[in-house]
């Protein structure tokens, strides 16, 4: 069977896709589930808070007064206005996850190969197809190597179909069947390799026409959104259970009931806490997007919460630890151990020849494994100019490694020879078992393979065979091989993971390697990375022995898993969590699916991943790399506290909204707020909650505290309890300035003035003092919030203007007051809240004292 070239493919070039591109458009289906303008806007005039705005400006209306009708409609129409801004930008940051997302294509253009969004697919594309790749498009295929492919959610048949290459006459025909040279955008590689031409994309391949929709990001309803769906329905059942008391005592006490509905709207306004729902989906869906700049995309938006959560980081090692740049570092061939440094250019020693010679034969000719390319660069140097090297020799059948048999083979033949050779290589057991070597020889090498693992080598075997008959067999073990030796490969470790190891034990977490190479190998680097080993290490053929519950009771304190099969994984997950753990496991392979599932945080590899993988997977790595994942864990535990403070923030902020709205009625006082008022408010409260608290910095010591308690939710007793006193504070003090201008002799409207002013200075105040719950709020002015800054001077420019422009003063029903008057209450208002930065000094105080931690919100 010959063997098809890639590397003699072009592929379309830059221009070529450009013009498809603008032709056909994206390989994507029509989209369906974003909302568009009109329905947004629909889904706005359905809220209460927009229902009670215009019941407000009917009443006015009625009562004759245009102008504050008038307002509350431009109210409605900012409103309108900020819900679609808000729902354009969380839909953008969706659509970007939604594209990171998607399957990615490894194609050849202008002969080189790239790997690209599934979605930037053209037809006429070159496609490489490799186990375990999600096809992106319909194509017909130039060339198939043991192919076979999945087609299951095209035709319901769940057994894989065996794929060849096109030959003329073949007649285009519909997916399902054994033998056929199409692929349909949709399926999955399952085994094998092949190169495929893109005949369409989008919505012309097979899966368009059928209809089917591809998975996408979807906006899942979590733990934390059912947390607050059940606290906005019970604070909205009391609120109207209040608000219809204030309606009937304000009509039957002052006999004005048009007045009563406008105090009971106001209440109504002032309690509805619709900030909620509205920041949770700011948060998850713009900490999504902060995760993604670091390296790490969020397929799941849930996972997001979850990252704080997580108390065991299950990681692969190479790769993901380490660089995946492998390079020769030693041979064994004849006896004789042979050290070589490629960095140095160092000949290949004379007795390993032979050992380097088939080992380079035994390579894929284009190869992505980091051991190939690395054996295939001693055949660019001085080894290169020797006759070990066959740049003409003929490549006539691939056998590729099985789960079976660890091990490939190349078929070669020599323009002149009528000999068949072969060359296999790897691991070391199975190319032993090729070889059908005995006992004494088996022990010797396992010594060897032991020496070399011990450094941190990565060992594979390799051997050779000939072959005469003119019909090849239909396995490896037809042939009769001859051992040649071993190579060791090094693959560094990355330089930031230590740090991040280390971090990771600071902040509660354990760190657990999994790899499927040999024990002393993964030692080696498990002491170079940091990761703390107390309980030895347990292999692959431990925990086939073990049981379920021993291995639960083994699993508290292994920390290394060596020849781990993918699937094994899974035992390892479950394990994990019968123990209370909230696991984080990476995987990249078609076999690592169903742990990735199960984890608490599925991790999948984005460079060197399968799409089968990342489809499992509630986060992708798109760097692979390890310190890319604890940096995410400190990003959720961030969005998490922040999301609490934003929430302590709002509990706050509404206790004196509330009570000024409430208080003046019970006692039979003219009333002080205004469904302009409360609007007024919300202008400041809505950007504050959703955007100030969002873009805030984590606390110092945030990775130097344990995991969150899997059951946590955001409001604590103690959450509670300060947010309470914060709020009643801040009405104590409005309460102060509203009796002490009453009583002075001021008039209804300086009364007003004066309230409305200090409840503008506390809420800022609740702004300051809650960006951080254990730092003063002198030590976060040094930290940058471009959306603090904005915040403070568009509020503080919006009251200078309702304070001092005639109309809008008279709008709000104000009186004019003296200057002297807003700096008193904006003192009053900063003594308000001025005990919670005693508090935090105190509480810091007790963490030092007791050697802890921190930083923690109070339990």
């Amino acid at each position: 069977m010959q063997v098809y070239a890639i590397d003699s493919v072009s592929g379309l070039s830059a221009a070529e896709v450009e013009r498809q591109l603008e032709e056909e458009g994206f390989n994507e289906l029509p989209q369906s589930g974003r909302r568009n303008i009109p329905e947004v806007i629909s889904g706005v005039v359905r809220e209460p808070i927009f229902l009670l705005l215009v019941a407000a400006s009917a009443i006015y209306f009625l009562l004759g007064d245009r102008e504050e009708g008038l307002m509350m409609v431009s109210f409605v129409a900012l409103i309108i206005g900020i819900t679609v801004y808000q729902e354009q930008k969380t839909e953008r940051a969706l659509e970007a996850l939604r594209n990171l997302s998607s399957p990615r294509a490894l194609v050849i253009r202008d002969g080189e190969q790239f790997r690209i969004p599934g979605r930037e697919v053209v037809r006429g594309d070159m496609l490489i197809l490799s186990e375990g790749d999600r096809v992106a498009a319909d194509g017909v295929l130039i060339y198939a190597q043991a192919l076979m492919v999945d087609e299951s959610l095209l035709t319901g048949e769940s057994v894989p179909v065996r794929k060849t290459a096109w030959r003329e006459g073949t007649e285009a025909g519909r997916p399902g069947g054994d033998d056929l040279p199409f692929v349909y955008s949709g399926s999955l590689v399952v085994q094998g390799q092949g190169l495929a031409r893109v005949t369409a994309t989008g919505p012309r391949t097979e899966m368009g026409r059928i209809g089917s929709v591809l998975s996408e990001v979807r906006r899942d309803r979590t733990p934390l959104s059912k947390e607050i769906g059940r606290i906005v329905r019970d604070i909205a059942i009391i609120g109207i259970t209040i608000c219809a008391v204030i309606v009937v005592v304000y009509g039957l006490t002052r006999l004005n009931w048009v007045e009563g509905f406008l105090a009971g709207i106001t209440l109504a306004m002032a309690i509805l806490p619709e900030e909620f729902p509205v920041v949770l989906t700011v948060f998850l869906a713009l900490g999504a997007w902060r995760i993604s700049k670091n390296n790490v995309l969020t397929r799941h938006i849930p996972a997001v919460e979850t990252l704080g959560s997580a108390t065991v980081l299950c990681t692969d090692k190479t790769g993901t630890l380490t660089e995946n740049r492998m390079s020769v570092r030693r041979f064994f061939s004849r006896g004789e151990m042979c050290d070589f440094d490629e960095s140095e250019k160092t000949p290949v020693p004379e007795p390993c020849h032979e050992l380097a010679e088939y080992a380079i034969l035994a390579c894929k000719k284009d190869p992505f494994d980091p051991m190939e390319r690395s054996l295939l660069r001693l055949g660019t140097g001085e080894f290169g100019q020797t006759e070990h090297v066959h740049a003409n020799w003929e490549l006539l059948l691939e056998y590729p490694l099985s789960s079976d048999l660890l091990a490939m083979s190349n078929v070669w033949r020599s323009p002149d020879g009528i000999e068949y050779i072969i060359a296999a290589k790897g691991a070391p057991e199975a190319i032993m078992d090729l070889c059908h070597l005995d006992a004494e020889s088996v022990g010797e090498i396992s010594g060897r393979i032991e020496a070399m693992a011990a450094d941190g080598l990565r060992v594979l075997g390799v051997a050779k065979a000939s072959f005469r008959h003119p019909t090849l067999p239909d396995n490896q073990h037809a042939f009769s091989f001859e051992f040649l030796g071993l190579i060791g490969f090094a693959d560094p470790v990355r330089p930031d993971v230590p740090p991040a190891v280390s971090e990771c034990y600071t902040a509660g977490m354990r760190v657990v390697m999994i790899t499927g190479d040999y024990p002393l190998t993964a030692r080696h680097i498990a002491r170079e990375v940091g990761i703390r080993d107390t309980a030895g290490i347990l292999t692959g053929t431990d925990l086939e022995q073990v049981s379920a519950a021993d291995l639960a009771e083994d699993i508290r304190s292994a920390a290394i898993f060596a020849r781990v099969a993918p699937e094994q994984k899974l035992r390892i997950v479950d394990a994990l969590k019968a123990n209370g753990e909230v696991v984080a496991m990476t995987g990249d392979g078609v076999n690592d699916a169903p742990a990735l599932r199960a984890a608490d945080i599925g991790i999948a590899m984005g460079r060197r991943g399968t799409d089968v993988a990342r489809e499992s997977a509630s986060l992708v790595l798109l760097d692979d790399n390890f310190a890319s994942i604890v940096a995410a864990v400190r990003l959720g535990r961030r969005i998490f506290d922040n999301l609490r403070k934003a929430m302590a923030y709002i509990i706050s902020v509404h206790i004196p909204i509330v009570g000024m709205s409430l208080i003046p009625v019970l006692l039979g006082f003219p009333l002080l707020l205004l469904p302009a008022h409360i609007m007024f408010l919300e202008l400041i409260i809505d950007p504050a909650c959703s955007i100030v608290f969002e873009s805030e910095r984590e606390e110092p010591d945030i990775m130097e505290r344990p995991p969150r308690r899997r059951d946590e939710g955001l409001f604590s007793r103690a959450t509670i309890a300060i947010s309470l006193l914060q709020g009643c504070m801040v009405l104590a003090a409005i309460l102060l300035v509203y009796t002490w201008a009453l009583f002075s002799g001021a008039g209804a409207g300086e009364a007003r003035t004066l309230t409305f002013v200090t409840i503008v200075f506390s809420n800022l105040g609740l702004i300051m003092i809650n960006r951080s719950w254990k730092e003063s709020i002198f030590a976060t002015l040094r930290y940058p919030n471009r959306a603090l800054w904005w915040v403070l001077a568009g509020t503080l420019t919006a009251l200078f203007l309702v304070l001092f422009v005639p109309a809008l003063r008279d709008l709000f029903r104000f009186a004019p007051v003296p200057f002297e008057a807003i700096g008193g209450c904006a003192a009053i208002a900063g003594l308000s809240v001025v005990w919670f930065e005693i508090y935090k000094f105190g509480t810091r105080r007790q963490a030092l004292h007791a050697n802890s931690a921190g930083g923690r919100f109070p339990d």
